[in-house]
């Protein structure tokens, strides 16, 4: 039933309880199982069972009361709605609106690291890390490197504003080509902190790039996104 990976169990079991309550099993209203039924099912000990339990009740998924037993209070995903979006104007509309529940944690003028797949160099960039939030919830921590010719011309809203809609805007700004890769991996210590979700908790690590008519990268995204955030969509060729 659990994995011998160096996660505590009852964060495996509360991530199991908690797909059952995405996925329509445990539905809000409902009562959960008693510790007795859930002990047997998961072959797991009492202690264990009231840990997950814990920790989905911080997360608003359910509610213990004296009494009466655990009742679903959420529908677990409710919320986390981002498409993998395959084209740059739809990937933009989808990021249309939102704001970084931080201002940039890191701005420097470190360079990007790119292979010759991505595109040459830009002279200099400028380079922010940050997390962006919906509804108050984090779910997108951020490396972003852009051309500084390109975040000179508007500094203060690179600075405030998502960065994607700014640079299908900007006057004279041409995205000739664009790409990204999508790799499903785990949160580190780093991340989990800033995502606040468990550490090895699923991620999904974006990698996004932007180039300008002559080649050069001008844009360059670095995302990792909470996994139950991400779903993906296509429609498949008979």
């Amino acid at each position: 039933m659990f994995g011998n990976v160096p996660i505590p169990r009852y964060v495996q079991l509360a991530d199991l309880m908690r797909q059952r309550i995405a996925k329509g099993e445990w539905v809000p209203g409902d009562v959960l199982p008693s510790i007795e039924s859930l002990m047997r099912e998961f072959d797991a000990a009492r202690v264990t069972i009231r840990q997950a339990t814990r920790l989905l009740a911080n997360e608003g998924l359910v509610s213990p009361q004296r009494g009466r037993g655990t009742f679903v209070t959420e529908a677990a995903g409710r919320k986390r709605k981002l498409l993998v979006q395959t084209t740059l104007d739809e990937l933009v509309e989808m990021y249309r609106g939102d704001r970084p529940d931080l201002s940039n944690i890191i701005e420097s003028d470190e360079q990007p690291i790119l292979t010759e797949k991505d595109g040459s160099a830009a002279p200099r960039y400028i380079h922010m890390r940050r997390v962006h939030s919906r509804e108050g919830e984090r779910y997108c921590v951020v490396s972003i490197f852009i051309d500084k010719r390109v975040f000179d011309l508007a500094p203060d809203r690179f600075r405030r504003e998502v960065v994607l809609p700014i640079l299908t805007s900007l006057p004279g700004v041409t995205i000739a080509e664009a790409h990204q890769t999508l790799h499903i991996s785990t949160a580190d210590i780093g991340i989990a902190r800033d995502l606040e979700v468990p550490v090895s908790a699923p991620v999904a690590e974006v990698r996004r790039v932007l180039c300008g008519p002559d080649g050069a990268v001008i844009y360059l995204g670095e995302a990792t996104y909470r996994g139950d955030y991400i779903r993906l969509e296509m429609n498949l060729k008979p």
